[in-house]
């Protein structure tokens, strides 16, 4: 048995069974686009922590800048003090923002956190107890998160009773749309049939009338749920919904934000401004760090001391986040993301359809390096036997996601026009690997 075999089975009997694990791997180190093994063999990262290492795993102007925090102050809790990393913090985010009103800042730890601060921040603002949530949202999976979770039932089975006030609206999957389905070359993501604005109407009048609806929470591009990216027009018209209602409207950014979509922010890509904005994954390169903003009217609601943590803000986080931005502005990562997409979706889109069997197709979609490859007409467990041959044989990282059969793309922003030609040969051989199998 080998050292990292023996590592893992520690790992297997020490290590809570509730956490869900897609290799058996044990890792020492990462750079760049590659994680290595405790025994040197190198892989190709194509999950990046879960859309987390967006300037890549160790970038050395990150390391520094943690290096030279960690040796200054460590931690200045953010009930007693200021720090001076947070409010650089507030001053570099504040000009990235998707308009000048998202002005107020509250940081705290991770995704989950961060979307129970804007629940608590509406429910307190608006004095309304009711969320509306998307079929196959993922916000998180602590009580009050994994209560407004829809993308798998796994993340809320046996845990009950959960947060109540959560009334769920559908989300805009074209590919799984019944109404796309019957009429696909009329009804499709170009030109949507709005059902599921009709229906989010619906739950105003018949499950949460707007005078109990504190707000609408929305991945503006699915995470969990399938990488799935709305029609065009279906943010703005959701703006409109809220502000006829009086509800707020919540964007949760935690995975699609920090440049994972080509533009720092994905509502950017529908010019629509959320009331509250939720950020964590990519904002500090792995650090944990998440927050939320709003406006200062807004946020001046909440009385001193009803928010906080003790961890929330971290010092060191900080001086991650400051030099993740940094890295940022001065690789330009944002044009490096779009140029690596366009890359990416060229050979996706006309390769990988010549390779699937007679009967199945392929539903390739996203924005910037959030990319989903969704498989129709294969049987039960496709994706992951694609994600398992690149691992296996390819030395690739891939991860699946959601209930149908997907694949997600997730590589660091800071991947290279090299590295990307040489993933698209892994996927493909990764993609007729799983077809042999078939």
């Amino acid at each position: 048995m080998s050292a990292l075999q023996k590592l893992a089975q520690f790992g297997q009997r020490h290590i809570a069974k509730g956490i869900g694990r897609s290799t058996e791997l044990v890792i020492e180190k990462g750079k760049g686009a590659y994680v290595f093994t405790t025994e040197g063999k190198k892989y190709l990262d194509f999950t990046s922590g879960i859309g987390v290492t967006n300037t890549g795993h160790c970038h050395p102007h990150v390391v520094k800048a943690v290096q030279e925090q960690a040796a200054t102050l460590t931690h200045g809790q953010c009930n007693i003090f200021y720090h001076k990393p947070m409010l650089e913090l507030i001053e570099k985010l504040q000009p990235k923002m998707p308009s000048k009103s998202l002005d107020t800042f509250f940081f705290w730890n991770s995704g989950s956190e961060a979307v129970e601060a804007a629940v608590k921040l509406a429910r307190h603002a608006t004095k309304k107890q009711n969320i509306i949530v998307f079929q196959g949202s993922y916000h998180g999976r602590t009580i009050g998160t994994m209560s407004m979770t829809t993308s798998k039932t796994i993340y809320g089975a046996g845990y009950g009773p959960l947060m109540s006030g959560v009334h769920v609206a559908p989300f805009p999957y074209c590919n799984q749309c019944a109404v796309h389905k019957s009429s696909p070359d009329t009804i499709n993501i170009n030109n949507c049939c709005n059902d599921p604005i009709r229906q989010l109407e619906l739950v105003f009048k018949q499950r949460s009338a707007p005078s109990d609806t504190a707000a609408v929470i929305i991945e503006p591009v699915q995470g969990e749920g399938g990488y799935v990216v709305p029609p065009k027009d279906f943010l703005a018209k959701l703006r409109e919904i809220c502000d006829k209602n009086n509800v707020l409207l919540i964007a949760d950014e935690v995975q699609s934000g920090f440049g994972r979509t080509g533009k720092m922010f994905a509502v950017e890509h529908w010019n629509v401004t959320p009331d509250i904005l939720v950020m964590a994954k990519g904002i500090a390169s792995g650090y944990p760090l998440s927050g939320i903003v709003s406006r200062k009217e807004l946020m001046d609601k909440q009385p001193a001391g009803s928010m906080g943590g003790t961890y929330g803000g971290n010092v060191v986080a900080c001086a991650a986040a400051n030099a993740t931005l940094e890295v940022f502005d001065n690789e330009k990562l944002l044009e490096n993301t779009n140029a690596r997409s366009e890359e990416l979706f060229a050979a996706l889109r006309s390769r990988i359809p010549k390779l699937l069997p007679k009967g199945a197709s392929v539903d390739i979609r996203g924005l910037g390096l959030m990319i989903g490859i969704e498989f129709s007409g294969v049987p039960a467990g496709f994706a992951t036997k694609i994600a398992n041959e690149a691992r296996d044989n390819h030395d690739m990282l891939l991860l699946t996601t959601s209930i149908y059969e997907t694949l997600r793309l997730i590589p660091p922003l800071t991947v290279t026009k090299e590295e990307t030609a040489d993933a698209i040969e892994r996927i493909m051989k990764s993609v007729e690997g799983a077809v042999g199998q078939l």
